[in-house]
């Protein structure tokens, strides 16, 4: 098991890797090595590596769908491209006009990215429980906790709940052909999945998870964000008014106040720790990967992170050494218990 915020950096890398190139190569390396670590990593408690199987979607079937649409629309819709496969009459509405090779590559490579996106996010909702990325919610927004808690729990267990009524009617003989065969069984799937929800929500309230104390800490708390937030507004419009450095100084200085007003407020929110999860060579080993791979990316990649493919179609560029680097996003497979 490792530490969630070694994942939370982990994800934060591999999202800003991927946000920051067009590269169809680069991207395809990096879902690829975001795939090969979905099929490794495992929830704690867990006998069993749980691959894509157990996740509602799969990134392979994610990326069959959402490419080939990508693709299609991005060519129906865009009339940039030299390279022209086919022309649809111009009297059709929206989608009349020449169909080109770069607008369908441009497509699918927006498809690829979102398919990266996916299949990262994938791998944290494995790795990692919703109740350790819920301690990572300040002591000040406890109440948004809860929220936070009913929100991510509810998609889960309403799809388990469709499933186990599936099954149930399955066994009654019942099949479900239209739209209508799911009507009755609407409201039975939405109560369900909101009871099970808020009976999370009432055990962490009763447990004290979002209990608030008024003290002196949050009346004080009340008086620094106060005046945190008319410092940055006031920042924000010496700036406007050409103040630059007395702008800047103000917001910083809001902002400042404004930390400092959270951390008083969740002072005053009781808070224990039954079991600190620990931080080992593991996490360590994580951490720098995620790091290196995110500076190799960086320093290595230059102008070949960027690709586009208009107004005519090329070959894009691919650097070994920044293609190694992106490899260091497979340490957590590597290393995972």
């Amino acid at each position: 098991m490792l530490h969630a915020a070694a994942w939370l950096i982990w994800l934060a890398a591999a999202l800003i890797v991927v946000s920051l190139t067009r590269n169809p190569l680069y991207l395809t390396l990096i879902t690829a090595v975001l795939m090969t670590t979905i099929h490794t990593v495992r929830r704690p408690g867990e006998t069993y590596a749980p691959s894509s199987a157990t996740l509602p979607l799969a990134p392979g079937r994610f990326a069959l769908y959402v490419i080939p649409l990508a693709a299609f629309i991005n060519a129906l819709l865009s009339r940039v491209g030299e390279t022209v496969l086919l022309t649809i009459p111009s009297t059709w509405p929206l989608i009349g006009g020449p169909i080109t090779a770069e607008a369908l590559v441009y497509g699918a490579l927006n498809g690829l990215l979102l398919t990266a996106f996916f299949a990262a996010f994938a791998v944290l909702n494995l790795a990692v429980p919703i109740r350790d990325l819920i301690r990572f919610i300040p002591r000040a927004f406890y109440p948004i906790a809860v929220v936070a808690s009913i929100a991510v729990t509810f998609a889960p267990t309403t799809l388990r709940q469709m499933q186990q009524i599936r099954e149930a009617q399955a066994i009654r003989g019942h099949r479900m052909r239209r739209l209508r065969d799911w009507l009755p069984l609407f409201m039975p799937l939405l109560t369900g999945g909101l009871e099970r929800a808020l009976q999370l929500a009432e055990a962490m309230a009763s447990r004290g998870f979002a209990s608030e104390t008024a003290t002196a800490h949050t009346g004080r708390a009340q008086v620094v964000s106060i005046v945190g937030l008319l410092g940055v507004l006031s920042g924000g419009l010496l700036t406007a008014w050409q103040q630059v450095s007395w702008g800047l100084a103000l917001i910083i200085g809001g902002s400042a106040a404004i930390v400092g007003a959270l951390w008083l407020t969740g002072r005053s929110v009781p808070h224990t720790t039954y079991r600190r999860a620990p931080w080992g060579y593991r996490e360590w080993l994580v951490t720098g990967g995620a790091l290196v791979a995110f500076a190799g990316f960086l320093f290595w990649g230059g102008t070949t992170r960027a690709y586009n493919p208009y107004p005519l179609l090329t070959w894009p560029a691919f650097d070994a050494l920044t293609g190694i680097a992106l490899l260091a996003f497979l340490l957590p497979a590597l290393v995972v218990e």
